[in-house]
């Protein structure tokens, strides 16, 4: 899409999720992306790197009350949100320490329940950067047209509820990073797996809150999936593309592959990623999840 309607591609590495960032993996990322054919106009930008935009923008929200410091625990959280009748349980914004979920999107933590907002907002400085920060979510829908997705309409402060857009690692969240850098990096096409769906209500929120814009234009594709329907991960074996490059696969196999999922081709046959460039047709995706099956895996391999 990038190099059919003339766009500049950014590389961008998100390493903020520092547990998970695992030595060489970005070169590994970065090796990969070149065996392909897969090139980029301007980057590698590596985020943690330039740490002063988040920051500035957590001053802004602080500034103008959007955000509080919150050290609730996961545990907390999940029992205030199983509560049939949770009483209203205010927390001075400067209570004392106790542990807080980890992670930069928060990943599997319970919707955060309205009456674990502290009972009075406002103003504040952003002065404690080693707890996390809630973003003060406000009841109402968000809307935007995806341009494969279609419309969509989400309302985050009913679905999450106060999201974290700082960590207590002292970095900020996904969320908050993605508006942030998006809006400096100049990024107007947001091409991305439709997991990624529900954030973009939160992200939107974040945009008009700190008054970036213009908002990016959206497009949401099917992710790829095991035989069992769930996300392809190790539980499908090591399906790494950089495995497959280790041991000889071809990238215009690999290539080939992509382009029978996406309509390119009517059956799998080795290609460049120039001919995969010159047959993508975003109107011939399939817009079902696309499903990585074992004769995939035996295709993949047939040379070796």
């Amino acid at each position: 899409m990038a190099r059919q309607h003339g766009w500049r591609i950014v590389l961008r590495i998100e390493d903020l999720d520092g547990p998970r960032v695992k030595p060489g993996a970005i070169e590994s990322c970065l090796a990969t992306l070149k065996w392909l054919g897969i090139g980029w106009d301007e980057g590698p930008w590596v985020q943690s790197e330039a740490p002063e935009p988040h920051a500035a923008a957590m001053r802004e929200l602080a500034k103008r009350g959007l955000v509080y410091p919150c050290e609730l625990t996961r545990a907390e959280i999940e029992a205030a949100a199983s509560a049939p009748h949770a009483p209203h349980a205010p927390h001075a914004p400067h209570a004392p320490a106790t542990p807080a979920p980890g992670g930069a999107q928060a990943g599997g933590e319970s919707r955060f329940p309205p009456e674990l907002r502290p009972a009075s907002l406002g103003p504040c400085l952003f002065d404690t950067p080693t707890t996390n920060w809630r973003f003060v979510t406000p009841d109402e829908p968000v809307g935007f047209v995806d341009t494969f997705a279609g419309a969509h309409k989400a309302n985050p402060g009913r679905d999450v509820g106060d999201f974290v857009v700082w960590t207590k690692r002292g970095q900020p969240a996904y969320q908050l990073a993605v508006v942030v850098d998006d809006h400096r990096q100049g990024v107007t096409q947001v091409v991305r797996g439709d997991d990624l769906l529900g954030s973009t209500g939160r992200q939107l929120l974040l945009m008009r809150a700190l008054g970036l814009g213009p908002e990016p234009t959206y497009t949401h594709l099917p992710l790829v999936v095991g035989e069992d329907g769930r996300r392809l991960a190790k539980r499908h074996g090591d399906t790494r593309l950089t495995t497959y490059r280790e041991t000889g696969v071809s990238p215009e196999r690999v290539i080939g592959l992509l382009g029978w999922w996406c309509g390119v081709v009517a059956e799998r046959v080795p290609m460049s990623a120039r001919q995969f460039c010159e047959g993508f047709d975003l109107a011939s995706m399939c817009r079902d999840r696309v499903v990585f099956t074992q004769e995939d895996d035996r295709w993949l391999r047939q040379d070796l």
